[in-house]
């Protein structure tokens, strides 16, 4: 874990979180500015800025990550579909360089393109 890196501060428990789950790999909690009705980040515990340092190393855990989504998900009442952002770099506005998962969703169908800040 990154001592300054924020996410990796709520990982630790130095920064407190609505948590939707934690195991010893991962943590998914709520976004603090949500842009859907349901909108909950979901991370590694371990602290990789973003893809580009991930690898085939790490498959397991990124397997785990979109793995989790679809349950995760559900019990936060997402029943009829939700959407799934990774956003990575500057150009793909990645504004926490530790590698998060966004899900997004709710009621009605989410726009056509992913809005404010995901």
């Amino acid at each position: 874990m990154s001592h300054d890196c924020i996410f990796c501060r709520i990982a630790r428990g130095e920064i407190p979180s609505r948590k939707v789950y934690e195991d010893e790999d991962m943590l998914a909690f709520h976004d603090i500015n949500p842009s859907a009705p349901v909108h909950f980040l979901m991370i590694p515990k371990q602290h990789l800025e973003n893809l580009y340092d991930a690898d085939l190393r790490h498959q397991a855990l990124l397997g785990k990550l979109l793995g989790m989504a679809g349950q995760l998900a559900r019990e936060q009442g997402l029943d009829d579909g939700f959407r799934v952002i990774v956003n990575n770099g500057r150009v793909g506005r990645q504004e926490v360089y530790h590698l998060h998962i966004h899900v997004l969703g709710g009621p009605e169908p989410l726009g056509s393109s992913a809005s404010r800040r995901q």
